[in-house]
């Protein structure tokens, strides 16, 4: 801990730490981006040798999201220059990500993972009871559907049904509900669609965040209507910046629209729990739950 403290005082662009992984990036529109970009590389050869440690060069990697520029960069491995590899796609604390932001290589993942789970849950149990399967479910399969979610949430329809399909089949192993409708089997069993509960957790993440209790900089994804312009419904509404189709998929674009239309007295709920409560309570009276 005690050496890395001071890494990010050698860097002049972003930089991003987590326990041993460490990610410099930037925005490259010239030729001169790239140039100080090369420069933080440089540098970060420099500062291992102050703490008579080693950079290991050949897992450094690099991945290249949106610019089209021919850029290649480099280091310096026992007096050898190294091109790093350039990348396509990269784990990443349990979430792939690709150069084109895409979640489907995420949403196959996950929905193989799950299966793989589900199918282990249905070897062992023939048959389970309400309580069990749900017991079962929300704790070993629905978690791999829906692990950091926000950050890779589905962006086509074939990703959702991907995903959906797992639930599908795993509430046909409660007794008496394999012939039945999808929609019949959630009733039955208390649970919403995985769409459904991706919006919900999108809108607890959006209180978390316009609240405080996460330890984010909200500006970094909403910015609020000016309360003099808001004619009506609660005090914290979004601005929805325009943004290429491609990018409303995200996180801060795609909430907006659902958080505004809550009502006012979802919003401003006092704590979390209460948070959650009333949105539930919402969607009840409106027949969503």
């Amino acid at each position: 801990m005690f050496y890395v403290n001071d890494l990010p005082d050698w860097i002049k662009n972003s930089i991003n730490m987590f326990a041993d992984d460490t990610k410099i990036w930037s925005t490259i529109t010239s030729e001169t981006d790239s140039y100080l970009l090369q420069e933080d590389l440089n540098r970060l050869e420099l500062w291992p040798k102050k703490w008579l440690l080693q950079l290991h060069s050949e897992k450094c990697k690099v991945m290249h999201v949106g610019h089209r520029y021919q850029t290649t960069y480099t280091t310096e491995d026992h007096g050898t220059t190294r091109t790093l590899q350039q990348i396509e796609e990269e784990k990443d604390l349990g979430v792939y990500t690709t150069s084109d932001l895409k979640s489907s290589m995420q949403c196959n993942k996950a929905a193989n993972k799950a299966m793989s789970v589900l199918r282990m849950v249905n070897r062992t149990f023939k048959r389970l009871d309400k309580e069990e399967f749900l017991v079962i479910y929300k704790s070993f399969t629905r978690t791999h559907l829906e692990y950091c979610v926000q950050s890779w949430n589905p962006h086509f329809v074939k990703d959702e049904e991907v995903m959906e399909m797992i639930q599908r089949r795993a509430t046909k192993s409660v007794k008496s509900m394999k012939n039945k409708e999808y929609t019949e089997r959630l009733r039955y069993l208390g649970l919403t669609t995985l769409k459904r509960r991706r919006n919900r957790g999108d809108l607890i993440e959006t209180y978390k965040i316009l609240t405080g209790k996460e330890n984010v900089n909200r500006d970094t994804f909403f910015h609020l209507i000016d309360s003099e312009r808001q004619l009506r419904g609660h005090g914290l509404k979004l601005h929805k910046r325009r943004r290429r189709l491609d990018k409303r998929k995200f996180f801060s674009q795609r909430v907006v629209n659902s958080w505004n239309c809550l009502p006012e007295f979802v919003v401003e709920a006092p704590s979390l729990n209460s948070f959650k409560k009333r949105l539930d309570d919402h969607y009840k009276d409106r027949g969503l739950l």
